[in-house]
C-alpha cells in the first residue's frame, strides 16, 4: 500500500540478511489492544520524535492528541498500539522524524494508496487524514485480514501461515498470522525488513537477569548474565523456581540471547567425578568436597552420588573446597530460641533474614532449627540475606513493584510495561520496606522504545 522507490529496492539486499523474511512479529503480539496505555503512548510519542505534541480531527470530528487517536483505536479494535506504531513509522517514518510535513500526517498508516495509485484520485483522497489513517488500517485488520486468516486460512491476497508465495521474486512462507497480514498490507520485502527492523528497535524486551522463560512450556531456560542457559531436567529446573513464575517470551525474542551451557543438575547435587572427585554443587559453583571422611562426617550418602563426565564439570568453576570446618556447607536456617531472629549459616557465616518473605522466596524448602543464643555467636555474622533474582518485590503499602536482577531492585514503570514482560500479578512478593530498600536501586524496566530515548537522548 505504499509506494516504494527504485533505490528503497536496491537497498533491501545488506538490510535482509539480518531478519528472518518468514517471521517478522509474534502473533500474540498484534491484538493486545491493552499492551500500552494512553499514558505509555503519550511518553512513547514525545520521547521519540514531536508526533506527541500534534492535535488531529478523529473520525467522530473530535480534535484530539495522536496519542489518544492511537489509543482509542487499539482498545476499540484489539489491535496493539505497538503494532500501529511500528506500522506508521515504517510507512512514513512520523514517530521519529523531529519535523514532519502534512503530507506526512495525511498519509500516516499508507492505508488505501497502493503502489500504482495516485493521493489526488478521488478514490484515494477520501482516505486521507490523521484519525481516518489509523483508524482505516486497524480496521482493515480486525474486519478483513484477521478473520480471512481465521476463515479461510488466508488473506485476500493470497498470504497465509504456511503458504508459500513470490515476494519480490523471493519466496517467502509467512510463519504466523501476523507475518502473513504485514505482507497482505504491504507485498515488499523491503516494507517488511523495515517493519522487522523498527519492532526488534523499539519493542523486542530484554528481560532481566534471574528471569526463567519459556517460548514453548516445554524448554525452559534461565536469564543469566545476558545469556540464556537451558534446563536440562526438570529437577534442575524445580531447584531453582516455581513453574508458576516461568514467564513466555516469543521464539524471536529467545533467539536474540546467545544461547549458554545448559544447567544439567538440581541445586545441592552431589557429583562425581571419572576421577573419584567428589563435588557439591552450590549455586552454580562446584566445591570439592576434600575427603570420604568429611563426606560422611558431614552426614552426605553415597547413593546421592550422580555420575558425571569432565565436561559436565567443566561447566561449573569450582568453589571453596568443603572441609570439616566447613559448618553447614549446604546451608541451614538457625532460628534463635529467645529473639525469634532466623539466619541462613553456611560455612561458619550467619546471614540475618528480614522479612518472612525473604526466607520463604529463597528457602522455602528448608526446615527451621531452634538453637541458643549462645550457639550462634560461634559463626560470625555476614550481610542480610536477599531476594533471588528474578524476584517481584513491593513495599506493603506502596505502588512501586521492583524486579530484583543482579541484587538489585528495578522499578517496572508502568502497568503495561509489567503485562509486556509476561509477569503476573498474583507473583508479586509484598514484604517489608527495609526488606526491599536491601537492594540498591536499579535503571527501571521500561519498554524498550523508552529505554533506547532515556538513554540516548
Amino acid at each position: 500500500m505504499t509506494i516504494y522507490t527504485l533505490l528503497g529496492v536496491l537497498a533491501l539486499s545488506r538490510s535482509a540478511l539480518a531478519f528472518n523474511q518468514d517471521y517478522l512479529m509474534p502473533d500474540y503480539e498484534l491484538e493486545r489492544g491493552d499492551s500500552m496505555n494512553l499514558a505509555d503512548i503519550q511518553r512513547f510519542l514525545e520521547r521519540k520524535g514531536t508526533l506527541g505534541y500534534q492535535y488531529f480531527t478523529d473520525t467522530d470530528g473530535i480534535t484530539r492528541t495522536a496519542a489518544e487517536i492511537i489509543w482509542r483505536v487499539a482498545t476499540g479494535n484489539r489491535i496493539s498500539p505497538k503494532f500501529l506504531l511500528a506500522l506508521m513509522q515504517r510507512e512514513q517514518s512520523l514517530v521519529e522524524d523531529q519535523l514532519p510535513t502534512q503530507g506526512q500526517f495525511d498519509w500516516a498508516m499508507g492505508y488505501g494508496v497502493c503502489d500504482d495509485c495516485s493521493t489526488a484520485e478521488t478514490s484515494v483522497a477520501r482516505f486521507r487524514g490523521f484519525g481516518k489513517q489509523v483508524s482505516g488500517a486497524a480496521r482493515q485488520l480486525r474486519e478483513g485480514y484477521i478473520p480471512d486468516i481465521l476463515t479461510n486460512g488466508k488473506t485476500s491476497a493470497g498470504f497465509g501461515p504456511g503458504i508459500t508465495k513470490l515476494v519480490d521474486g523471493t519466496p517467502v512462507t509467512p510463519a504466523n498470522m501476523a507475518t502473513a497480514i504485514l505482507y497482505t498490507y504491504t507485498p515488499h520485502l523491503h516494507g517488511n525488513v523495515n517493519f522487522a527492523s523498527i519492532w526488534d528497535r523499539w519493542f523486542s524486551k530484554t528481560h532481566p537477569d534471574g528471569t526463567i522463560v519459556t517460548a514453548d512450556n516445554r524448554v525452559f531456560w534461565f536469564i543469566q548474565n545476558s545469556i540464556r542457559r537451558r534446563f536440562a531436567s526438570i529437577s534442575a529446573l524445580a531447584s531453582r523456581t516455581d513453574l508458576d513464575e516461568v514467564v513466555p517470551i516469543s521464539s524471536s525474542d529467545l533467539e536474540k540471547y546467545d544461547e549458554g551451557k545448559p544447567i544439567r543438575f538440581a541445586n545441592y547435587s552431589l557429583l562425581r567425578a571419572t576421577d573419584g572427585g567428589i563435588f557439591l554443587l552450590v549455586d552454580d559453583a562446584r566445591r570439592p568436597i576434600i575427603s570420604m571422611k568429611v563426606f560422611r562426617t558431614l552426614g552426605f550418602n553415597a547413593d546421592e552420588l550422580v555420575d558425571v563426565t569432565d565436561e559436565d564439570l567443566a561447566s561449573y568453576p569450582e568453589g571453596e573446597a568443603i572441609t570439616l570446618e566447613s559448618a553447614y556447607p549446604q546451608g541451614g536456617l538457625l532460628q534463635d530460641k529467645i529473639s525469634g531472629g532466623v539466619y541462613w549459616v553456611q560455612d561458619g557465616v550467619k546471614y540475618p533474614i528480614w522479612s518472612k518473605e525473604i526466607m520463604n522466596i529463597n528457602f522455602g524448602s528448608h526446615p527451621i532449627t531452634q538453637i541458643s543464643s549462645e550457639e550462634l555467636t560461634h559463626y560470625r555474622t555476614g550481610e542480610p540475606i536477599r531476594f533471588r533474582d528474578g524476584t517481584l518485590v513491593g513495599a506493603k503499602g506502596s505502588p512501586t513493584v521492583y524486579v530484583i536482577s543482579n541484587g538489585e531492585r528495578r522499578p517496572i514503570s508502568s502497568e503495561s510495561v509489567f503485562n509486556s514482560y509476561g509477569w503476573k500479578w498474583n507473583n508479586i512478593v509484598w514484604t517489608l520496606d527495609g526488606a526491599v530498600n536491601l537492594h540498591p536501586l536499579g535503571e527501571p524496566v521500561l519498554l524498550t522504545g523508552d529505554l533506547e530515548t532515556a538513554t540516548n537522548p
